[in-house]
């Protein structure tokens, strides 16, 4: 697998929206222990309103991460709307001018969502945020580009170490947001962000690996 046309890549999205859809219940649970129980409702709110939008229209992979980032940013409540629109605007800006979406493209694609994500939070490895799940998942595939590995390898890498960093959380102390507040009490459970990023960036890489002649 060398990479996949950036024009039929809504498949992808839209397992990128039934992946939220199916786990909104238990992303509200695991918000829930610590946070005020919204995270599940928000994204799925956003995701379903996404994949309504899309519907019956034809978009390419990275039009459609715009529109989505567009849309969490604009239209979703919390502090996740914007955190997840940056991300998902930037990585689009990344990838908008490639028609293939090779593993380099996909590699730079998340490290310009990391770093527009920086750009607007403190938030950094072992805060127990999203960026636990983000940061080695972005690491993955940069190594995986180094070592010429194929895309379906570098994907498998990637969603490994998204698995790792997602449950690297649940023995962290929240430094940000309202879990925050608890301290030590914070520890012990997964953080809902980067539970919903692991759960995004697995039905992203699933959905690559799906495409037929990808």
């Amino acid at each position: 697998m060398k990479g996949f046309r950036n024009a039929e890549g809504k498949p992808i999205l839209l397992a990128m929206v039934k992946a939220i859809q199916d786990n909104k219940a238990y992303l509200g649970e695991v918000d829930g222990l610590i946070g005020d129980g919204d995270h599940g409702m928000n994204m799925n709110k956003g995701f379903t309103m996404f994949g309504q939008r899309i519907a019956d229209r034809a978009v390419s992979f990275t039009q459609g991460l715009d529109e989505l980032g567009t849309l969490l940013f604009t239209e979703i409540g919390g502090s996740m709307g914007p955190i997840y629109g940056t991300v998902f605007t930037d990585m689009a800006e990344a990838g908008e001018d490639s028609d293939i979406i090779t593993l380099e493209v996909l590699a730079s694609m998340l490290a310009a969502g990391l770093d527009g994500l920086y750009d607007i939070v403190d938030a950094r490895v072992g805060d127990k945020t999203l960026v636990d799940t983000l940061f080695p998942a972005k690491d993955a595939l940069a190594q995986a580009a180094v070592e010429g590995k194929s895309l379906a390898a570098a994907l498998e890498d990637m969603k490994a170490a998204a698995l790792i960093g997602r449950d690297s959380t649940k023995d962290m102390v929240a430094k940000f947001g309202r879990s925050s507040r608890l301290g030590e009490r914070s520890r012990g459970v997964l953080d809902a962000g980067a539970t919903s990023c692991y759960i995004i960036l697995t039905a992203m890489a699933d959905g690559i690996l799906a495409l037929k002649g990808a």
